[in-house]
């Protein structure tokens, strides 16, 4: 089974909750899906994530979560997510194991010296909020100033069980972005090794130069007079890969000081994780997750010079 997008609505007056005392022994799951008149597996995943669920009053999130007789449990369908109103994030899927969230732009993925805004210090923040027993371990990451989805994991374990078996674990993750110019085919793939530099910038060889091979499929969604709104494919994970691969071949993401125009006027770099799927670390289960493309890509898209 899989998850493709959850509800983030704002409770209504109408939502009313349901509340059922516990009769006989069970799992917090399986309590839902009976109480709800057996709704979908993942729809009570998703309930359960975004603190739809209590037990004798408490917030609990944990899908084998056990109850014994006399537990009283109160469920709403349209809870809002914790982070509901936290501008930086969005949390997508939250199970005992791993976090997923849609990261705005100018977060960065990991802490970078004191105070510095990160989505671990978010989740670390979250999970406290929620009395959950855990911190935040990146497995992957995201540019500072691109957005989109992350996973997380809840231990140490999970991190080092995810990122020792990325290639295995990950099945696509895809990127949409707003890049200058009139593309020349409709598609296509760009490869060549990348490496770092003294100035922190990532250069790029078209031969092998002892820097890391990487590769990047695109495709043209919607041409523009002088911009084009394209879907990006990663076949690897290189630090910068895309915003260099897309400078490589003349059309640089819009907004993008550092490889592409330096006096580009956009209030934000044109580059969004919008898809990510991946085996879950503990169960297997496929996992699959998408979010919308800002709308801010299609008013720079159409913006004339």
């Amino acid at each position: 089974m899989s998850n493709r997008r959850h509800d983030h609505r704002v409770p209504r007056s109408s939502d009313k909750a349901v509340t059922r005392e516990v009769k006989e022994s069970s799992t917090l799951l399986d309590f839902v899906m009976r109480a709800l008149d057996g709704i979908s597996r993942n729809k009570a995943k998703s309930i359960l994530a975004h603190g739809g669920v209590t037990v004798d009053g408490q917030v609990q999130s944990h899908v084998d979560y056990p109850l014994v007789p006399g537990c009283v449990v109160q469920i709403r369908r349209h809870a809002r997510p914790s982070s509901a109103n936290n501008p930086h994030y969005s949390i997508v899927y939250e199970d005992r194991w791993i976090v997923v969230v849609d990261k705005q732009q100018g977060v960065l993925s990991m802490p970078v010296g004191a105070g510095s805004l990160n989505m671990k210090s978010l989740l670390d923040r979250h999970f406290a909020e929620t009395h959950q027993r855990c911190t935040a371990h990146v497995v992957h990451r995201l540019d500072c100033r691109t957005s989109g989805l992350m996973v997380y994991a809840k231990s140490v374990d999970i991190q080092q069980q995810m990122t020792a078996d990325w290639h295995e674990t990950i099945i696509d993750r895809r990127y949409v972005a707003v890049v200058e110019g009139v593309m020349e085919e409709p598609q296509g793939r760009v490869e060549s090794w990348l490496h770092d530099t003294d100035r922190m910038v990532v250069v790029s060889s078209p031969v092998d130069d002892g820097g890391k091979w990487a590769a990047t499929e695109w495709e043209v969604a919607e041409q523009a007079p002088e911009r084009a709104l394209l879907y990006l494919h990663l076949l690897t994970g290189r630090k910068n890969q895309i915003r260099v691969h897309m400078a490589d071949v003349g059309h640089p993401v819009v907004g993008d000081g550092k490889y592409g125009r330096q006096d580009d006027p956009g209030s934000r770099m044109c580059l969004h994780a919008f898809r990510l799927a991946f085996h879950h670390p503990v169960t297997g289960e496929p996992l699959y997750f998408e979010t919308p493309i800002p709308r801010y890509f299609g008013t720079v898209l159409h913006h004339t010079s």
